[in-house]
């Protein structure tokens, strides 16, 4: 069938119809953007080729009647099959997925309807040929690095990250009439400058504490300037002020070495926005970019047929200087397929990664996780760092699954580290009730108490007196918990009362100094990062800074952290001091083993892309539903609260922007689906649509202690 429309053909239409985009404007538009995001890795030219590529299908007359209310089409084929008949297999995967999803290779006796590229290359698709009058294509050859599946696997996405991010960009750019607000911020050089004066008045310490923290820093300024890019430790003890030195180590070696960006990775979304504050005081506002998942839209398949979808060309692409992001949003991004997810991976070539407490590295996914920092730091111009005070033994596996890359050690000597900061001693209680447990606390009056559930730690807030009473779980919005850490510290220093009872939350990144902390038996790295809150500051000698390790009566180990706290128990047999460096590495070690390396990739990612994942090869989409940091599909609740009104008001308007989805999640709740449906069962939520919910009754929500875990039963309602 030959193509009738006469014209130019026409890739897009205003929202207001007066103004239109040419194909071969965006395309162009597209191409050029894609090539310039892939340039840092090499993939500049199958990435022109696939901006090129990608939309050829909107020549078709099908789809030019679609702009004009016409059904939905396929116009990502086209592009597909054209990649596969130039044997540019990589930008074949890229285009086919850049609206639905990078697709399962699959296997060549895949039928045409199959979602997979085998299926889809044998797909009719409706005659677009007019393309090749405007378009010339370029000739593209594959990066030398790409030796096996795995590594062709990760390089796709990357190029896939292109074509998306360009493909959004180049579209925004017309809808709006004017370039997107993306980028900004300021030049790493002055970001540098900002930190060495914001740093300018401790170099003249009045205390041994802050003379060692100071030498730390030191080293940090002058390895990140001396040392070649690669994979490093930085081995720091709680207390020495691991994260503005990680931070003097990250910019000073990115200025030194042109890398474009920080990445920090923090383990958990609870503590982000404390991290992300410290780096905004430092930096200034603009130029640090706070996300995870309670910041962003939650997004199925993509569809930017017609006019695009404002939540769609929202989506994060990690283009400021510096990032504060979680393990969960980094991670499960790297083995995401779909485009909303992929955007910014480009991005995290030439950066320097910073991962914090990284002994919280996702044990299930371990494998792939340290082969995915393998690729970044070997092809992609990244310099990673894991950061700690519990260093995880993860050599072996970096020489397993990154031959040839070699750990560095950023400070001369972590043992003597470790000997200066020790300033707490362990205790082991056994067995006690809530009940005696709470009678302890309420015996003292500055305490902190960390538990291995968030309704744990509900039930021992309700035992305490209430003054100076204070419950930290992932219940609460960011903003809560800002507000209720600043009264804690101020209680803190002024010597008023002040119990704390808390999950794992408070574990990292929180800079609380208490005379005594309580810890519910767990891994020795948990119950080490609980002490890091205990004597902060050394005030007080270590045999009187006690934390106390505990098991609750009739309350068994969760099973996700049963091996961590079977091994901590060995170690606290085996070793006098359980918080030494050997003994640390030793339950790194024995961690592992007892775990076994099939349980460090559960779900098979590995093999899967090494050979085929049930049937399939290059399974990205397979691979993506399995690679889930939390099982549990969590999703975002917003509160609507006196001080956001005006957020929420614009939200069910549907105003969508990355500003909002930014604002909005500091007032965000992340739940679970058993708790989601009690929340719709009792009438108190609304779904604006099927990805985005409000709590509309706010009885459920206390600024003290967070979101109800037991929800009345009642009558839901959507609006």
């Amino acid at each position: 069938m030959e193509q009738t429309t006469t014209g130019p053909k026409l890739a897009h239409l205003s929202s207001d119809g007066q103004r239109t985009q040419t194909v071969q404007e965006h395309l162009e538009g597209t191409a050029k953007l894609a090539a310039d995001f892939a340039r840092p890795f090499g993939g500049q030219d199958q990435a022109r080729l696939a901006g090129l590529l990608h939309d050829i299908g909107k020549y078709s007359d099908d789809f030019q009647n679609r702009l004009t209310g016409g059904p939905k089409v396929d116009h990502s084929t086209a592009g597909a099959k054209v990649a596969f008949s130039l044997h540019q297999t990589e930008v074949a995967f890229a285009v086919a997925g850049h609206h639905g999803g990078l697709p399962d290779g699959g296997g060549k006796s895949d039928p045409p309807d199959a979602a997979t590229l085998f299926g889809r290359r044998k797909k009719e698709v409706p005659p677009c040929e007019d393309w090749r009058r405007e378009i010339t294509l370029p000739e593209a050859h594959r990066p030398a690095f790409l030796k096996d599946n795995f590594s062709a696997a990760f390089y796709i996405r990357m190029l896939y990250s292109c074509l998306v991010d360009a493909d959004y960009l180049d579209t925004e750019t017309f809808m709006n009439g004017t370039p997107p607000d993306r980028g900004g911020g300021e030049p790493l050089e002055v970001l540098l400058q900002r930190l060495r004066d914001f740093v300018a008045p401790w170099w003249d310490p009045t205390s041994e504490l802050n003379r060692k923290r100071c030498e730390i820093l030191r080293r940090c300024f002058e390895q990140g300037k001396t040392a070649s890019p690669g994979l490093f430790t930085l081995t720091v003890p709680t207390g020495g002020g691991k994260t503005v030195s990680s931070l003097a180590f990250a910019l000073t070696h990115a200025v030194a070495h042109q890398k474009r960006r920080v990445i920090y990775v923090i383990p958990y979304t609870s503590i982000i926005d404390q991290t992300a504050a410290v780096f905004t005081r430092i930096l200034g506002e603009e130029n640090v970019l706070e996300h995870h998942s309670g910041s962003e839209v939650t997004l199925a398949d993509m569809d930017t047929d017609g006019i695009p979808d404002p939540k769609v060309l929202a989506t994060e692409n990690w283009d400021a200087p510096v990032i504060v992001t979680t393990a969960v949003q980094f991670f499960e991004s790297l083995f995401a397929n779909r485009s909303s997810r992929c955007r910014k991976l480009h991005n995290l070539a030439d950066s320097v990664v910073i991962f914090d407490e990284a002994q919280t590295l996702p044990v299930p996914y371990l494998r792939p996780c340290v082969a995915a920092i393998g690729q970044l730091v070997q092809h992609y111009g990244a310099t990673a760092v894991l950061c700690t005070a519990t260093q995880p033994a993860l050599g072996p596996l970096f020489a397993e699954l990154a031959p040839g890359l070699s750990l560095r050690e950023i400070m001369e000597d972590p043992a003597e580290l470790y000997t200066f900061f020790r300033r707490t001693t362990l205790r082991q209680a056994g067995e006690v009730t809530e009940e005696d447990l709470g009678g302890q606390l309420s015996a003292i009056d500055q305490a902190l108490c960390v538990v291995n559930g968030r309704a744990t730690a509900q039930r021992l807030f309700g035992m305490l007196p209430q003054e100076g009473c204070y419950c930290l779980t992932t219940l609460l919005c960011p903003a809560d918990r800002k507000r209720l850490l600043a009264e804690i510290r101020a209680r803190l220093q002024a010597g008023a009362p002040c119990r704390v009872v808390a999950t794992s939350l408070i574990e990292a990144g929180v800079d609380l100094d208490f005379p005594a902390v309580w810890r519910e038996e767990a891994g020795l790295d948990s119950v080490l990062q609980a002490a890091g809150r205990c004597n902060r500051e050394g005030k007080r000698p270590a045999d009187q800074s006690t934390v106390t390790v505990f098991r609750l009566t009739e309350q068994p180990v969760p099973n996700m952290i049963l091996p961590n706290t079977e091994a901590a128990r060995t170690v606290f047999r085996d070793f006098t001091d359980p918080a030494e460096p050997d003994a640390i590495h030793a339950y790194f070690s024995l961690f592992l083993t007892l775990k076994g390396q099939e349980e460090l990739d559960r779900k098979g990612i590995l093999p899967g892309f090494a050979r085929d994942m049930e049937g399939r090869i290059f399974p990205f989409a397979t691979a993506a539903e399995r690679f889930k940091l939390i099982e549990s599909p969590a999703v975002t609740v917003y509160l609507a609260l006196p001080e956001n009104n005006a957020l929420i008001k614009a939200l069910r308007a549907g105003n969508c922007n990355r500003t909002l989805y930014r604002r909005l999640g500091q007032y965000g709740v992340t739940v679970y689906p058993q708790h989601l449906a009690a929340l719709q069962g009792a009438g108190a939520v609304e779904a604006v649509d099927k990805d985005t919910w409000i709590l509309q009754d706010t009885t459920l929500y206390d600024r003290r202690t967070g979101l109800t875990l037991d929800v009345p039963t009642g009558q839901g309602w959507m609006i």
